[in-house]
């Protein structure tokens, strides 16, 4: 991994992260009358541009190195302005979700007390239909890739599981998936979708994984840190 910082005309510092498919610059532009910081992802494993934002508030730009080798930075900033109102329309609905769920003493990414079983499963119903919105929208994207063949998506509340896959095809992910940094649940989505093709964790099913999720391994890594895991 190699770690780079430049400072642009205007006084602005961009980082830079290469790693081996994918280069990793942090970056601002002006979206409306708002300064956004955003990551823009370099990666020799897109296929398309996409923009996300986490619940966090966090904006990405994943651009295919092909397009960046043709297009330059300007036509991909000119892609990010076109989604101006989506990005901070997101960003707004986050904030005040969060806000939500910390007038519920719940605070997403901190250490959290264990909730008694009745408080628990008011958190789980209260963003059951967020989560399932969610993994709807992510497995449709991804599977417009993959083209599996995908049965019931069912929205859960287990203690130690993310998600799991049946051999019917049927998809099940944990509704916390609701509060992860998109490429988390991005990577959570995928792990269960690349089953119906490959129902193990062999080779094969890391490499259908790394084709869209190239730093697979790192994000894998991070979220063991929360002792749940994959079926």
């Amino acid at each position: 991994m190699i770690i780079k910082m430049t400072r642009s005309k205007c006084g602005v510092r961009s980082f830079t992260t290469i790693f081996r498919n994918i280069i990793i610059v942090q970056k601002t532009i002006q979206l409306g009358t708002k300064t956004i910081e955003y990551t823009l992802k370099i990666s020799t494993r897109a296929r398309g541009m996409r923009v996300t934002v986490s619940i966090g508030g966090e904006v990405s730009l994943t651009v295919p190195e092909r397009l960046w080798g043709r297009l330059g930075e300007g036509f991909v900033e000119q892609m990010l302005q076109s989604r101006a109102g989506w990005v901070l329309a997101k960003i707004e609905h986050f904030r005040a979700l969060l806000t939500q769920v910390d007038a519920g003493q719940v605070r997403v990414g901190k250490p959290q007390k264990k909730l008694s079983k009745k408080d628990e499963r008011a958190k789980y119903l209260a963003h059951k239909e967020a989560a399932r919105k969610l993994a709807h929208e992510r497995v449709e994207y991804f599977n417009m890739f993959y083209k599996f063949s995908v049965g019931r998506i069912s929205i859960k509340n287990t203690s130690s599981r993310w998600g799991s896959c049946s051999r019917k095809g049927n998809l099940n992910f944990n509704y916390k998936i609701a509060f992860l940094p998109t490429q988390h649940t991005d990577y959570i989505i995928v792990h269960e979708l690349c089953h119906l093709g490959q129902f193990n964790h062999s080779k094969k099913f890391w490499s259908l994984v790394e084709k869209t999720i190239p730093d697979y391994l790192k994000i894998h890594n991070e979220l063991k840190k929360h002792h749940m895991h994959f079926s």
